[in-house]
């Protein structure tokens, strides 16, 4: 797993000073002496927690033995979110009542009557998520007043399952729908979020804060979206673990829409197992006691890798030395080259255009604020704010324009994308007898320029996001210090598999990296 950073370190001994009863600033001198070594063996620092490795079923150990508290937990996720989140922006804001959600876990633990694995787990959602007890505001100021009335399907059903809602994740504004050329990871009310491996690199996006603020511990799980690649990039970019659900899986509804053709949320973690926890509750059958998915091995199993070697020389190579791991383990790696690339290429955006207008004029006449698409972009011009990174919304007077859903050409595009996309997969996997298609899910972080925009044609999410299939990114490798992240696909709604697949993926690989918040990287750059 490679040598721990510091902030792995510190994790670990946040974590042990609330469980071993070691004074708080102990704990902190002890993180800050040294090099991050680990202190002596035998030290009480040594039993607590590593918050960079510990999995969901571990913690449940310990709580049901009486070692941890959920309480206990959320205090530590809420003071690292404290101390690291000033150099990310990867945390819009915390809930005032995360730690009342926390005491009730903690009554029904003693009871012995937890309402399944997520109870007592503190969770970051997204901050284009309704909660009613917290601003929901997509990244806008425009959505910066009033809660919405009720939380998204999503949200009561992680209350339901005891999860501890711990606060909101900054994210590019309006999920990267806004401008042409946008900054991934930037919005009006979050600022910028920052990669945690490289500051000055970018975290991707849309979902950037919740996996920025997974890589540097600052909670168990988050939610995350996607319409296309906003769950997997941002994973791969950071380090996580990110699993876009088949569409349909997970309800969209109270979540701020860019197409209902192709939305979902989904959820992000450090490891496989909290993924496939997660997306338990999301689905509806989180109140189950079994054992979490285990990794089933990969011998047996056939993998088609699709190269795109067109993400550069670096990421191929890993890509290399990716599928020769997977081959000693047992699989059987072959290449492949899905079809219909460029002709779903051209058309997802023209489609996307007209299901914004329509699915956003829907969504705001639930809000206080703008109340359709046209109002929106009036406030935009009318805010400088909104104007402070880049001042572009051609996207939204694009869509404007855009033929509406009801229009025979649009059907046509949307019947074509639908066919195309899932024969690009279905067809592959059927004549190649595959378990799943794999490629790269990103290319090293581009360093964030607001004047440039980002640096990020990745097509390995666009055939599962556009078939409304599942795909699940984790970590691969690391080039120059940065991680890329290994992208598998397989057919509709064959997520139980596809996770299972995963663990297994990732027990063979073991490439995650605790950041180490390096101001930038290149000659001279200091740890």
């Amino acid at each position: 797993m490679g040598k721990r950073s510091k902030a792995a370190l510190t994790a670990t001994l946040v974590a042990g000073s609330l469980l071993t009863g070691v004074p708080q600033a102990g704990a902190d001198a002890a993180a800050r002496s040294g090099d991050g070594a680990p202190p002596p063996t035998g030290s009480a620092l040594l039993s607590g927690i590593d918050l960079d490795t510990v999995t969901i079923p571990q913690l449940q150990a310990r709580m049901a033995k009486g070692s941890l508290t959920a309480s206990a937990l959320t205090r530590v996720y809420l003071r690292r979110i404290e101390a690291i989140d000033p150099k990310l922006h990867a945390v819009l804001r915390t809930s005032p009542t995360a730690l009342r959600q926390a005491a009730a876990s903690d009554a029904r633990h003693r009871r012995g009557s937890t309402l399944g694995p997520l109870d007592g787990i503190p969770v970051l959602l997204k901050d284009n998520v309704n909660t009613r007890d917290m601003a929901t505001t997509a990244g806008s100021l425009a959505l910066a007043g009033a809660p919405p009335a009720t939380d998204a399907a999503l949200v009561t059903r992680l209350r339901a399952a005891g999860a501890v809602i711990l606060g909101k994740t900054n994210l590019s504004e309006w999920a990267n729908f806004r401008a042409a050329k946008p900054t991934s990871g930037w919005s009006a009310v979050g600022g910028q979020t920052a990669n945690p491996y490289v500051l000055d690199r970018n975290p991707c996006g849309s979902s950037a804060g919740s996996a920025a603020a997974l890589a540097a511990s600052l909670a168990q799980v988050a939610i995350g979206t996607e319409t296309d690649g906003s769950i997997v990039c941002p994973a791969g970019m950071n380090g996580v673990v990110g699993h876009k659900p088949s569409l349909g899986l997970v309800s969209q509804e109270g979540v701020v829409p860019i197409s209902a053709e192709q939305d979902t949320a989904g959820p992000m973690a450090r490891n496989v197992t909290d993924t496939a926890l997660t997306l338990s509750v999301l689905r509806g059958d989180g109140r189950s006691r079994g054992p979490a998915p285990a990794a089933t091995g990969l011998r047996g199993k056939r993998i088609g890798l699709w190269r795109l070697p067109s993400l550069g020389a670096a990421v191929d190579a890993a890509m290399t030395r990716t599928a020769d791991k997977l081959r000693r383990a047992g699989a059987t790696v072959v290449e492949v080259t899905p079809p219909y690339q460029e002709r779903l290429a051209e058309l997802e955006f023209p489609a996307l255009l007209s299901e914004f207008h329509q699915d956003i004029d829907a969504y705001l006449r639930t809000r206080r604020g703008p109340r359709n698409l046209a109002e929106l972009i009036a406030f935009n011009r009318s805010h400088p704010e909104e104007q402070s990174c880049f001042a572009g919304q051609e996207l939204f007077e694009q869509a404007l324009a855009a033929p509406a859903t009801t229009d025979p050409g649009y059907r046509a595009v949307r019947a074509e994308l639908a066919d195309l996309s899932r024969r690009s997969l279905d067809e592959i996997l059927a004549a190649r007898g595959l378990d799943a298609i794999a490629a790269p899910t990103n290319p090293p972080a581009w360093t964030t320029d607001c004047a440039r925009g980002d640096n990020d044609v990745i097509p390995s999410s666009t055939p599962a996001a556009v078939a409304g299939y599942p795909s699940l990114s984790v970590p691969a490798a690391t080039v120059d210090g940065l991680p890329v992240g290994l992208l598998l696909m397989a057919g509709d709604h064959q997520d139980t598999a596809l996770l299972s697949l995963g663990a297994a993926v990732e027990h063979r690989l073991t490439a995650w990296r605790a950041p180490h918040y390096l101001p930038t990287s290149g000659p001279g750059a200091q740890r």
